[in-house]
């Protein structure tokens, strides 16, 4: 009996470091919902799926895809995903209607969302007031494509009723929209952008992929892509948060070190879109709108509120408490473990 316990005894204490483990990580199977999980807007997030970061540090994650960042929105409201891959003003928004959410990690330092208008239906276009009455495709109604596009629209002093927004996704089909002339102006991201650009189906208008140029658009620093999530699932569940946070940062980092083959090694064939030389200059294009370390800039939130609050008046009513939309604490541990690339 007494080396039947010893034995069992020895055993408990080699099992433990993997039930440490476990309870470590409070939820280590988890969904995540991103709308348009093939733009570079994203690109971080790929980069810790394909390099195994997540699964580095024991997460298994779940990554559905959505057309746009609104459906993505949806589904974590309704409980349907755990957590976003999405752009930040969605936590301001969401504020204004009762729900918390809260970023903590930070994939995109610029919106990297392009406006442009087709030289085949408006070959004389001369400025943003030429949209009147025009048909603008956007990844989906509500996401952040539409609020970039409503926002240069309302500088111009339009109204987002003067214009009829079309919901086009982020891949071949948004091109395919362009250039069969369904649609006057196109508000996406990369590839789908430098695609069009460089088969002459696009004039740019508004470009953020250039981070002097959004804060110019902006008013400061506008920060785009990362991860949030609802307060309670952080406050219920902090290890796996970190997690997240690390495979993110880490994939920041990757990135920043990372020349174009290395990209186009590592991303999925089917993001290329048929064309690596353009996923290439899609990727130089973006490379500087993308975060080198996972933080969100201190004046990012202020700009994010005052841009919502200039396109809508619930925003610019509410009373709105920033500190609760964002959180640098995840991203700075995740620097420690991860100084480098």
């Amino acid at each position: 009996m007494l080396v039947r316990r010893s034995f069992l005894g020895a055993a408990s204490l080699l099992a433990l470091p993997a039930t440490l483990r476990a309870q470590a990580l409070e939820k280590p199977k988890l969904t995540l919902a991103v709308g348009g999980k093939n733009l570079l807007y994203y690109l971080p997030l790929t980069i810790a799926e394909q390099l195994g970061y997540f699964k580095a540090e024991g997460l298994e994650v779940s990554i559905v895809d959505f057309a746009g960042g609104s459906q993505a929105l949806r589904a974590v409201v309704g409980g349907s995903a755990d957590v976003v891959s999405g752009a930040f003003e969605h936590t301001i928004n969401m504020q204004v209607k009762g729900q918390r959410l809260r970023a903590f990690v930070l994939q995109g330092r610029a919106p990297q969302i392009v406006l442009g208008v087709n030289p085949k239906t408006m070959p004389n276009f001369k400025s943003v007031a030429d949209l009147k009455g025009k048909k603008i495709g956007v990844t989906a109604p509500g996401s952040s494509t539409n609020v970039m596009t409503n926002f240069v629209l309302a500088k111009a002093g339009l109204k987002p009723s003067d214009v009829s927004i079309i919901g086009v996704g982020a891949t071949q089909g948004a091109v395919a929209a362009m250039r069969s002339g369904q649609i006057d102006a196109i508000s996406n991201l990369d590839p789908v952008i430098t695609l069009l650009q460089r088969s002459g189906d696009l004039k740019i208008v508004s470009d953020t992929r250039i981070v002097a140029e959004a804060e110019k658009v902006f008013g400061g620093p506008m920060p785009a892509a990362c991860l949030y999530a609802p307060q309670s699932f952080i406050d219920k569940h902090p290890n796996t948060t970190q997690a997240l946070a690390n495979a993110i940062v880490r994939a920041d980092k990757w990135i920043q070190a990372a020349g174009p083959n290395d990209i186009i090694k590592t991303v999925p064939e089917a993001f290329l879109l048929g064309d690596r030389a353009v996923y290439i200059d899609a990727f130089l294009a973006a490379k500087g709108a993308l975060s080198p370390d996972g933080l969100v800039p201190d004046k990012g939130p202020e700009t994010a509120q005052r841009a919502l609050a200039s396109i809508d008046p619930e925003v610019a009513k509410a009373s709105i408490d920033l500190s609760a939309v964002f959180t640098n604490d995840f991203a700075r541990k995740a620097n420690q473990k991860y100084p480098k690339a």
